[in-house]
């Protein structure tokens, strides 16, 4: 009978979530972490602030439920990073975040290494992941500690290890994706052949213990955010597909034992590995989704998320959006790319923008799902999805009439968390299946497609050649 504490340390803020025995969410505390965005697109953390969040949500949410948890795990940003002392735990550089753009410089000059890269690790040349921004900070802030992602110096303090797992670290443009090991030859190229690496482990080993929430606790089931609500959304099979609608968007479809090298610019990572065996996923970004609602409300064109339905136009009236407010990612991976409204006239008024930012964000979530189903060489027959913006029954009503199929809203806002819950059930249990350790679930809301073939395909067809121009 175990008792979970699931920390999701997330770009906005850190949830941590006790979870019963039975599934059941005890308690949970929410604490908010602003990233500071600056000129040249930098992104960054405070670290102290990022660690304070973790401790006190964790704590905050243990003392609540006023329970023993028998073992804590940690889900991650998955790409931010930050120079630090493994000494002492004292950060040497701010977390330079997933969003920061800063370190394409490196990215150009290794341009002509992409298609060897791509091939060894999966993943597209891109500041995105974590390995450029580690050779810039290298070159840019430090030369001194170690450079890692910031779940291993989160852990460091947790536990004193020096660890990350298998999902987080085939993020990083320096793991050989089918042996999920360090590639040496890859370190090189960045620059990193000398540094001190932490230790992969699976995502359901136990990587030590702490104390830092009550009585001492086993530390595991670690793995990346977004592959945790895929675990969460019990995604297993191959071909089965989640959205998370956060900060951005996060596509990801189960490939099952076979790490598939997409020819349309997805991302090929470690979904996790469990039971002596690595599951892979594809995935792909929309780098703003609330984000762009948030500008939304700085622009007072709405005062909440909650308003977003309530202003929404019942039609655009012919504006489209393309809301690269931090450029694209895949398929196109332009990062200097910038968010346009085109079709707008002087009858335009502030709901036929909202409407169609809404519309932006669901058609590129749609272009990720048609580039998904040319690497499966099948189509998506169904989307779970989960995240804040789920509330928004425009957004999931233009998903579900953009990409053609039905979308079914996960019951719980604690995806993340109740997923990495599941891994380290299995990490202190030996031998208990994953899917054993899922909460079952059905869906709170299901969408069905509204419009017509022919209408979703003309309006993508409209919006695909803005999105192009522009990209």
């Amino acid at each position: 009978m175990t008792t979970v504490l699931a920390i999701d340390q997330g770009t906005s803020g850190t949830k941590a979530v006790v979870v019963g025995a039975d599934g059941e969410v005890l308690a949970l505390s929410e604490v908010t972490v602003r990233p500071t965005y600056l000129p040249g697109g930098g992104v960054e953390h405070d670290p102290d602030a990022v660690l304070d969040s973790v401790l006190r949500a964790g704590r905050v949410a243990v003392n609540t439920a006023n329970v023993d948890v028998d073992v804590v795990t940690l889900a991650n940003q998955g790409e931010t990073v930050l120079a630090w002392d493994p000494d002492t735990g004292r950060p040497l550089s701010n977390m330079i975040v997933w969003q920061d753009r800063r370190s394409e410089s490196i990215c150009a000059e290794l341009r002509e290494h992409a298609d060897d890269i791509a091939a060894r690790t999966g993943l597209v040349l891109d500041p995105y992941f974590s390995a450029p921004k580690q050779a810039w900070l290298r070159r840019e802030i430090t030369t001194e500690g170690v450079v890692t992602t910031s779940d291993s110096w989160l852990l460091h303090r947790l536990t004193g290890e020096f660890v990350t797992d298998a999902s987080t670290a085939s993020r990083s443009l320096v793991v050989d994706l089918d042996e999920v090991s360090w590639d040496p030859g890859l370190l090189a190229l960045f620059g990193l052949a000398d540094e001190r690496m932490p230790s992969i482990l699976a995502c359901d080993d136990v990587a030590g213990s702490t104390t830092a929430f009550g009585a001492s606790a086993a530390v595991g089931g670690l793995v990346v955010d977004q592959q945790a609500a895929l675990v969460a959304q019990a995604c297993l099979r191959p071909g089965e597909a989640k959205c998370t609608f956060g900060t951005g968007a996060f596509l990801l479809a189960n490939t099952g034992r076979e790490a598939v090298r997409s020819t349309a610019g997805l991302a090929s990572s470690v979904a996790w590995q469990q039971g002596g065996r690595t599951t892979y996923c594809l995935d792909g970004q929309v780098y703003t989704a609330a984000s762009a609602v948030q500008w939304l409300e700085r622009l007072t064109f709405i005062d909440t998320a909650a308003d977003l339905d309530r202003v929404a136009a019942d039609d655009s009236h012919g504006v489209l959006c393309v809301p690269a407010l931090a450029g694209l990612a895949a398929p196109w991976w332009r990062p200097d790319a910038t968010a346009t409204f085109s079709g707008m006239t002087l009858s335009t008024g502030s709901e036929h923008l909202v409407r169609a930012v809404l519309e932006g964000i669901a058609a590129q979530v749609a272009e990720l799902a048609r580039a998904m189903a040319g690497d499966l060489e099948r189509p998506l027959q169904r989307l779970r999805v989960d995240g804040g913006l789920t509330r928004s029954r425009v957004l999931m009503q233009a998903v579900a009439d953009l990409m053609r199929i039905r979308v079914d809203v996960y019951p719980s806002s604690h995806a993340t968390p109740l997923g990495a819950a599941a891994l380290a059930r299995c990490a202190v249990t030996p031998g208990l299946a994953l899917e054993d350790a899922i909460i079952p679930w059905t869906p709170v809301q299901t969408y069905e497609p509204q419009w017509s073939d022919d209408r979703a395909e003309e309006f993508s067809a409209r919006w695909r050649t803005v999105a192009e121009a522009h990209a």
